[in-house]
């Protein structure tokens, strides 16, 4: 029976509030908070923040889809590396979860890499693009959908064992990759690839018994409010200072879950 702790809907309150303030996905500020503020289980973190993910990515692609701002031949590119990724680290996940004790250290310690590889990504991404800004010029479109499924093969390996990594660095790298393309089409683009690969790898880790329901639906409850109050205060406040303080936040965290 699913049970509402009103605990649970602050925090999703405050994740979502965030999300919306900053356009920085929930994976990178709900995972960590669960497991560090919480207590909770890091698999069953990022087992139910994958389908919470799922869950308001199906709401944000609904919104990209009717303005037109997706391009779903690069959702297709991406999710033909995704997809089969995820599968097999899920595959993976499950095997090392009855074979060995240290799935859990390995789960934390990939949540903190990731956390500190999008802070990176968050406060240096234009440093990232000026650096590879004409080095993609020359590049074939054959080698380009190849870089495309690469980095799909990435996001859904990084995702499916930290839950993290299809916002920030999945955007940063689509820029790098795709610099004629406009930025609201890229981020539509990025936000309808998560729903199946954040679908498919929290549906795993629900068939392997580590996703929490009632946090689930308490979460959801707090955050659709708390993402537009996030976005209506956006446009009021200035990104530099959002997304730097933001930063700090998530490399001193993904120290902290390493260390």
């Amino acid at each position: 029976m699913v049970e509402i702790n009103p605990l649970y809907s602050v925090a999703g309150v405050a994740v979502g509030f965030l999300v919306g303030l900053t356009g920085v996905g929930g994976g990178s500020l709900m995972t960590p908070l669960l497991v560090l503020a919480f207590g909770f289980h890091p698999v069953t973190a990022v087992g139910t923040d994958l389908l919470y993910a799922s869950a308001t990515k199906t709401v944000g692609t609904a919104v990209h889809g009717f303005s037109g701002t997706v391009d779903w031949k690069v959702v297709r590119r991406l999710a033909l590396g995704s997809v089969p990724a995820t599968l097999l680290t899920l595959l993976a996940l499950a095997y090392a979860g009855t074979k060995f004790e240290g799935t859990e250290h390995v789960i934390t310690v990939m949540l903190g890499v990731a956390l500190i590889a999008t802070a990176i990504a968050m406060a240096f991404r234009r440093q990232i693009l000026a650096h590879y800004a004409g080095a993609l010029e020359t590049t074939s479109d054959r080698q380009i959908v190849r870089l495309t499924v690469m980095l799909g093969v990435a996001l859904g390996v990084l995702v499916s064992l930290s839950s993290v990594g299809a916002g920030a660095l999945g955007m940063t790298a689509l820029l790098i990759l795709y610099p004629k393309l406009p930025t609201n089409r890229l981020v539509g683009s990025d936000i309808a690839h998560a729903v199946p690969l954040t679908l498919i790898a929290g549906m795993g880790h629900w068939a392997m018994g580590s996703v929490d329901f009632s946090l689930l639906v308490s979460l959801l409850i707090g955050s659709v409010p708390g993402i537009i109050a996030g976005s209506l205060i956006s446009a009021r406040i200035p990104d530099g200072v959002t997304r730097v303080i933001l930063a700090g936040t998530l490399a001193i965290v993904g120290g902290k879950l390493i260390f």
